[in-house]
């Protein structure tokens, strides 16, 4: 019996890792996130158990994969990007560890990262931003430090707050003009981007459906040259 902690990637089921999709075709449960796509759930074994996290409190979900491994199965937690960026792997690791069960974390790919490259946002640049920043727009925010802070922010489940963020940050010191995006569904083929001035990015992003990562910085100005281009279908 094992838990495995598997970060699923950003959205795009193509950028789980090879470890990760290889322990899921081989598990007896997979415990699944809201987020995690379905082809990925759907690569779990026809007779393995099929469980998603919702509507689930945290402490439920440590007490399953417990539960799960006692019974003597091989248990895959697939979490949406990471397990230990803004994903509570700690958590259920720590669990799992005063459980007396034996677990592993597959690192994902993060949506920190990816979601702003599948944009055409890269979070740092040679001469642009050599820092990167990462809070959770849940807060609490210290606006004073955030808005001190040079090179890039990035921020995670940020939408619903973006304009209370924008506001304190300004209020603080940063720049009304600084440049800021906003991307819904990230690496996904309904993925959106709107980029706007910090001043104007809540209002811009006003028509956004989560989930969405906020970055704020001079390197949003590169998306200008670096967005990928349309695909050309061949006749």
């Amino acid at each position: 019996m094992t838990v495995w902690l598997v970060g699923a990637g950003p959205g795009d089921p193509g950028l789980i890792t090879a470890r990760g999709l290889e322990l899921l075709r081989s598990c007896d449960a997979v415990v699944y996130d809201r987020l995690v796509a379905p082809e990925l759930v759907d690569e779990a074994p026809v007779g393995a158990l099929r469980l998603g996290r919702e509507p689930l409190e945290q402490e439920q979900i440590n007490r399953l994969l417990v539960t799960l491994a006692r019974r003597g199965l091989d248990v895959v937690r697939l979490k949406g990007g990471d397990p230990f960026l803004f994903g509570r792997g700690g958590e259920e690791a720590l669990a799992l560890v005063d459980a007396g069960i034996p677990f592993e974390v597959v690192p994902g790919v993060s949506s920190l990262a990816a979601v702003p490259a599948a944009a055409g946002i890269p979070v740092t640049h040679r001469g642009v931003s050599s820092q990167v920043t990462i809070v959770n727009g849940h807060g609490p925010l210290d606006f004073s430090a955030l808005a001190a802070a040079p090179g890039t922010l990035v921020v995670f489940m940020g939408l619903s707050g973006l304009a209370d963020l924008a506001a304190g940050l300004i209020e603080h010191g940063r720049a009304a003009s600084t440049p800021a995006a906003v991307i819904a569904s990230g690496t996904l083929p309904e993925q959106r981007v709107v980029v706007a001035p910090l001043g104007e990015i809540a209002a811009a992003a006003g028509d956004l459906d989560p989930p969405a990562l906020a970055v704020i910085g001079d390197v949003v100005s590169l998306r200008e040259l670096l967005a990928p281009m349309p695909q050309v279908v061949a006749a």
